[in-house]
């Protein structure tokens, strides 16, 4: 997205009806468009202002609020107007309509999605991290979600990156320091206490890590797929999980023949449930429209972050199940659920050998259910951890990944001693290189104009 300082102008509260809509203007020196739209009226920075909204015609629109921020202290930045009016579809478009046509002197025009969080960013109100965050808090589904989004929006986030960038920058001066004069580069490590400071970086990049792996998994969620032959009961499962009829239930085989998904949360965390066609031969599949479940099946399990795989604890395994475990995707945890121990005489219990997690429980009874949630917990790596999360992304966590690689092999040529110190210095260099990324101290054009472009417009 190409950065153009013109003034820009959008709706920004969602379409439809509404008790209030919110027109927002935001660029440099706006005074003049504050002047056409309210003649003389002149509007205190900071202050609510009830004035006549009023068409070139002197028609009035409607009668609202008017709130005018300048420059610096804005969302943006740049001056701002905001105009609170009802909030219908007909009176947004009019009021939406007058400020461009009262604003054309300027080169007033509609913002771009995302515009007006950028030049937030772009005028050093907020950092990339932080920008991120706002659009995540807009779509945060959960609790748990609203407040991590919150706190890296706050600065959470951003401060634990700025604090380790500082740790490997002190390290960097060290380094450089010794390179320009390499008389002083004999025994660099022993004197300068490297080796300590690496592991001191490593224990705080460890930290950020499993905070911002924790608060991607509360941004992305879970999608758990149901997978499994006919009548093994994967839709009483998933209904005893939702906790309610989500799914047909009934004792014939093969009753859902399409995926059914319903989202849920554990401990915070959203988990999309996914309850698929039972699995069996083509060869013993009813008709077309069960062909085409079970080829859907599979698809679903190549999308799957986890696989619940349901069998059934009163039969036991059968060749079906071990064929049906040997298609499953490599690499994708899977839970074994023998269901029906209502029948079976198991009591509800989690067993986990050789890295393979079963759990026996009865849908039926919904005895043994919490097991379930929690083993999903844990297979996802999920660790409560009370108020200290910040909400990440994927980006976040492969610049994270790759500062790692940067920093293992740093400590690499830590062991091979002084000559090896370049090298040394070059991972540092590119360690920090990746998590400035975050915060957005190092970005491409490209990067920008992809993560604006998701937000809403008006934001």
């Amino acid at each position: 997205m190409k950065f153009d300082s013109s003034p820009i102008v959008a709706i920004a509260t969602p379409a439809g009806r509404g008790g209030v809509g919110v027109i927002r203007i935001s660029g440099k020196n706006i005074d003049s468009l504050i002047k056409t739209l309210f003649g003389k009226t002149a509007l205190q920075p900071r202050r609510a202002s009830y004035l006549p909204f009023k068409s070139a015609d002197g028609s009035i629109i409607d009668q609202g609020l008017a709130l005018y921020f300048k420059a610096p202290h804005s969302y943006t930045g740049e001056d701002v107007l905001e105009l609170q009016a009802h909030g219908g579809t007909m009176v947004m478009q009019m009021l939406l309509a007058r400020c461009l046509e009262a604003g054309a002197a300027i080169g007033l025009r509609l913002a771009e999605p995302g515009e007006f969080t950028r030049r937030a960013f772009m005028n050093d109100k907020l950092d990339l991290a932080q920008a991120e965050a706002v659009a995540d808090l807009i779509d945060a589904s959960t609790e748990a979600a609203v407040r991590s989004a919150s706190r890296s929006l706050s600065g959470v986030f951003s401060k634990s990156i700025h604090e380790l960038v500082a740790q490997i920058t002190n390290l960097r001066l060290l380094v450089e320091a010794t390179l320009d004069f390499p008389e002083e580069a004999i025994d660099f490590f022993q004197k300068t206490d490297a080796g300590e400071q690496l592991v001191n970086i490593q224990a705080a990049l460890d930290a950020v890590f499993t905070q911002a792996a924790q608060g991607a998994l509360l941004r992305e969620g879970l999608n758990v797929v149901l997978a499994g032959p006919p009548n093994v009961g994967k839709s009483s499962l998933l209904n005893a999980l939702a906790g309610a009829d989500v799914a047909i239930v009934t004792p014939i085989a093969g009753t859902t023949r399409d995926k059914v998904m319903e989202t849920i949360q554990i401990e915070g965390v959203p988990v999309n449930l996914i309850d698929t066609a039972g699995i069996r031969s083509s060869d013993d599949a009813g008709d077309e429209v069960e062909r085409i479940g079970i080829e859907r099946t599979w698809n679903e399990l190549g999308r799957a972050d986890v696989i619940l795989h349901l069998l059934d604890a009163d039969r036991g395994p059968t060749r079906t199940d071990e064929e049906i475990a040997d298609g499953f995707p490599e690499g994708v945890p899977v839970i074994r659920v023998w269901n029906k121990i209502d029948l079976s005489g198991h009591k509800p219990a989690v067993d986990v050998m050789e890295g393979l997690s079963s759990v026996y429980l009865s849908s039926y009874e919904k005895t043994g259910i919490d097991l379930l949630r929690a083993e999903l917990l844990r297979i996802a790596g999920w660790q409560p951890s009370g108020e200290s999360l910040y909400l990440a992304r994927e980006r976040h966590l492969i610049a994270l990944k790759n500062a790692h690689e940067h920093l293992d092999l740093a400590v690499a040529r830590a062991a091979e001693n002084d000559q090896a110190l370049d090298l040394f210095a070059e991972e540092l260099r590119l360690m920090q290189e990746q998590l400035s990324s975050i915060t957005g101290a190092v970005s491409s054009d490209d990067l920008l104009g992809m993560i604006f472009s998701r937000f809403c417009i008006g934001k």
